[in-house]
């Protein structure tokens, strides 16, 4: 790729790498880390699963505001400013996290950085598009989804297990996350220096002069309408609601039960070994089930492994039910329930996402794309609120219980779908 300003050639590897890195930790901070950060600092698990859960919501309604990030400025300038923005948040977290007030200052710089890292997924996989030839796009694909997933390992096991450690040798818990999160702040104004070198300027990436705000709301509504004129669109809605119903609420428990004592049903872990838990142990068992899930998938298709990927991902939470209960001590029994939960929901949620590419397939299939995963982020969002609250009122034992019960919904829904049996399938 060459950039049109001097003529030089910039090999993709010089820029997907740290974007993706850059598109995956502000997710995971939000997402996750803020949960244990949460947890460390006193607060209950109903504002906890209430709160955070609400951050899903520029995920939700990102596609509403996607348009416009095409006519205002250019995608290299969206990723810029939105990396300088995500690095302000983070720095944000890190000076009002030993503050009395600090749940209210940390949720406003959050909720800073929820927008800002929304906005930069759309302009860094919108750059991704513009800034690649199609052959080039397939070629890459691998690399970009396999540097997301270490954004996920460098933020829910590096970043937690140096937070505990600080912590351990400290002795003061919002010190140690502050400390965690300059680390954080300095990171993306780094990245942000550097893309300013690295990205390259394609030509194609550049905003449209005669294109008006009007236009591009009159194409938005024409290509919303035609997503509800698709076949099955009842059936698709409800999937793409309810498949997540169990999962969602069962992630929002799955660290703070980890790190409550025992004697509130949780298992004592420390934050370090919960570092090395679920961010390292449980990140590579989900990076498993999703290669395996990907290799079925393009095997036997779509409809073929569909039923076999949602049990997967439903059943597999039986762990926690047993976790529960026998309140083991033992790290290795630990790592092993971990393990099978995460490889169980990475190569379920093959199903889902593929799901999602094939209702998007045909006209508009970008943007259709996009009001999927809307709807998917609906789906975690609502279920993931009221978790906290149903865990204090039902104790970690009859919470595993119920969202055990919960996979019966999206199995109902799983039921109505008619999918092409050539769908996904490798062609002989």
């Amino acid at each position: 790729m060459k950039d049109k300003q001097n003529n030089r050639k910039i090999s993709p590897w010089a820029w997907i790498p740290s974007l993706y890195l850059a598109e995956g930790l502000p997710f995971v901070a939000v997402q996750t880390i803020s949960v244990i950060m949460y947890k460390r600092m006193g607060i209950s698990n109903t504002d906890i699963a209430l709160y955070t859960g609400l951050l899903y919501l520029p995920w939700l309604i990102k596609p509403v505001w996607s348009p416009f990030v095409d006519i205002l400025k250019t995608k290299r300038w969206w990723i810029l400013i939105t990396q300088l923005l995500m690095g302000a948040g983070f720095a944000g977290v890190a000076f009002t996290a030993p503050l009395p007030f600090f749940f209210q200052a940390t949720l406003a710089f959050f909720y800073l950085l929820a927008f800002s890292s929304a906005t930069h997924d759309i302009a860094a996989d919108g750059f991704y598009m513009t800034g690649l030839d199609t052959n080039q796009q397939a070629m890459y694909i691998g690399a970009r989804n396999v540097f997301y997933r270490i954004a996920t390992l460098i933020g829910q096991g590096g970043l937690v297990f140096l937070a505990g450690y600080l912590e351990r040798v400290t002795g003061n818990i919002p010190f140690a996350w502050s400390i965690t999160f300059f680390v954080l702040a300095g990171l993306f104004i780094l990245v942000s220096i550097y893309h300013r070198f690295a990205l390259p300027k394609p030509e194609s990436d550049a905003p449209n002069p005669d294109l008006t705000a009007s236009d591009i709301i009159r194409e938005f509504g024409e290509t919303f309408l035609s997503f509800f004129k698709k076949p099955q669109i009842l059936a698709a809605l409800f999937f793409m609601l309810t498949f997540r119903f169990a999962e969602s609420q069962l992630q929002k428990l799955i660290n703070p039960f980890l790190l409550d004592p025992k004697g509130a049903g949780g298992l004592g872990l420390s934050t370090e070994e919960v570092g090395f838990v679920y961010g390292t142990v449980g990140v590579i068992a989900l990076l498993l089930g999703g290669i395996v899930g990907g290799i079925a998938a393009a095997e036997g298709g779509l409809k073929k492994w569909l039923w076999p990927m949602t049990l997967s991902m439903l059943l597999t939470a039986a762990t926690f039910v047993y976790l529960s209960f026998s309140q083991t001590g033992d790290l290795l029994v630990i790592n092993i329930c971990v393990f099978v939960e995460q490889f169980g929901y990475g190569f379920g949620f093959t199903a889902y996402m593929l799901y999602l590419m094939y209702f998007s397939d045909g006209r508009h299939k970008t943007a259709h794309y996009a009001i999927c995963t809307g709807f998917m982020a609906a789906g975690m969002m609502i279920p993931g609120m009221f978790a906290g609250w149903l865990q204090e009122q039902l104790g970690y034992n009859h919470f595993f219980i119920w969202v055990m019960i919960c996979s019966i919904v999206p199995i109902i829904a799983v039921s109505l779908l008619k999918i092409d049996p050539a769908y996904g399938k490798k062609k002989k």
